[in-house]
C-alpha cells in the first residue's frame, strides 16, 4: 500500500465522521485529484469509503487484511515496525526474520504472515497456523545484552500480548512460565525466541509471537498437548487482526524502550503480577527428569523459574513444563 494511502487511513481513524477532501489534500501536500486516486486504491483493497459532496469522505469499514499499510496506519512506535514485511504464506516468520536479520535488517523489523506451513513452538513442537484467522509475527531486535540474558525478551513479548488482549477484548489473560499466554487456563498464545550470538554478545534476537485470534473449534488439531483456545471462542466476537497486531506492536515498542532504559526488573514485575501461578503449588516436569514441585516463588533476573520446596529451599529451574496444582 502506498504511504499516502496509509496516511489517509490514519486521518480517517483520527477523525470521527467525515473528513474533507481539502483537509486530506493539505495534510498530504497533494492535489485533490491525487487524493481521489488514493481513495480509489483503498477501495480496490476492500475499504468501504463513503464520499458526499461538500462533506468529504468517511471510512465505513475495512477488510480483514494483515496488510502493512493497514497495520502501519494504527502504529505509534519509535522502533518496532518501521520495516514491515507482510506475507500471504510462509514456512515460518521466525525463519524469514532470521534471514533478513542476517542480511542486515534494522532493529525493529517485523515479519507477519497470513499463514504458516511450518510454524513451530518450543522444543520443535508444531504450531498450527491456518490461513486468515490468527497472528503469526516475528520481530528483529538487537539489544546490547549478553547471551544468557536473551530469555528475558520472551517475558517482554508475553506482557505485550497480554496488554493487547486487554485492549482489544474484555478478556483477562494470564501468563504461564515460560512462554504461554492463557485465557481461563487454555493456551491462546505462544512465544518462541531464537538468536544469533557470539560468546561476548548478541548479534540479534528474533521474537516469535503466535496468537490465536479468530480460530474456530474445528480448526484446532486433535493432538494438542494442552487445551487451546482463541479470542473468538472466549469472547464470542471476532477480533480485527490488523488492530490487534498494531496494538501488540505498540505495547512491545513501549516495553522494549523501558527494558533498554531500566533493565529487566519492570518487565519482570509486571510479568509476575500476571502469572497464573502466583501463591500456588506447581509441578515441573522435564524430559528425562522426575517431576519437582513446590510453591511458585517468581522468576529470577535471567527468567529462570523459582520454586520453594517444603523445607524452605529455593530451587532454580531453567527449563520444563509447569502445571499448577
Amino acid at each position: 500500500m502506498h504511504q499516502k494511502a496509509c496516511t489517509i487511513l490514519r486521518l480517517f481513524r483520527e477523525k470521527s465522521g467525515f473528513v474533507s477532501g481539502e483537509y486530506v489534500s493539505r495534510s498530504l501536500g497533494v492535489s485533490r485529484t491525487a487524493v481521489w486516486k488514493h481513495i480509489s486504491s483503498l477501495r480496490e483493497l476492500g475499504h468501504v469509503i463513503e464520499a458526499v459532496p461538500s462533506r468529504g469522505y468517511r471510512l465505513l469499514s475495512s477488510p480483514e487484511l494483515l496488510d502493512s499499510g493497514e497495520i502501519n496506519a494504527q502504529l505509534d512506535t519509535v522502533l518496532v515496525g518501521k520495516r514491515m514485511d507482510c506475507l500471504k504464506e510462509t514456512l515460518s516468520t521466525n525463519a524469514d526474520a532470521f534471514r533478513i536479520a542476517e542480511a542486515g535488517a534494522p532493529e525493529g523489523a517485523v515479519v507477519i504472515a497470513d499463514a504458516q506451513t511450518g510454524g513451530k513452538g518450543r522444543r520443535g513442537r508444531v504450531w498450527s497456523s491456518p490461513v486468515g484467522v490468527n497472528l503469526y509475527c516475528s520481530v528483529v531486535l538487537r539489544p546490547s545484552i549478553m547471551p544468557h540474558e536473551a530469555p528475558q525478551l520472551t517475558f517482554l513479548s508475553a506482557v505485550a500480548v497480554a496488554r493487547a488482549i486487554e485492549q482489544t477484548t474484555e478478556l483477562t489473560p494470564e501468563i504461564k512460565w515460560p512462554n504461554d499466554v492463557l485465557i481461563d487456563g487454555r493456551k491462546v498464545a505462544g512465544l518462541l525466541n531464537e538468536m544469533s550470538a557470539e560468546t561476548d554478545g548478541i548479534n540479534f534476537i528474533i521474537l516469535g509471537i503466535g496468537v490465536n485470534l479468530n480460530m474456530t473449534a474445528d480448526q484446532f488439531p486433535n493432538d494438542l498437548r494442552q487445551p487451546a483456545t482463541s479470542l473468538l471462542l472466549e469472547s464470542g466476537s471476532r477480533v480485527c487482526r490488523a488492530r490487534f497486531a498494531a496494538t501488540m506492536l505498540n505495547e512491545l515498542d513501549k516495553l522494549y524502550a523501558e527494558f533498554l532504559c531500566n533493565g529487566f526488573d519492570p518487565v519482570r514485575d509486571e510479568w509476575q503480577r500476571r502469572c497464573n501461578a502466583n501463591g500456588r503449588v506447581v509441578s515441573v516436569s522435564d524430559a528425562g527428569c522426575e517431576s519437582r514441585s513446590g510453591i511458585f516463588a517468581g522468576i529470577d533476573g535471567d527468567g529462570a523459574l523459582l520454586i520453594r520446596s517444603g523445607d524452605g529451599r529455593i530451587e532454580r529451574i531453567v527449563s520444563g513444563d509447569v502445571r499448577v496444582i
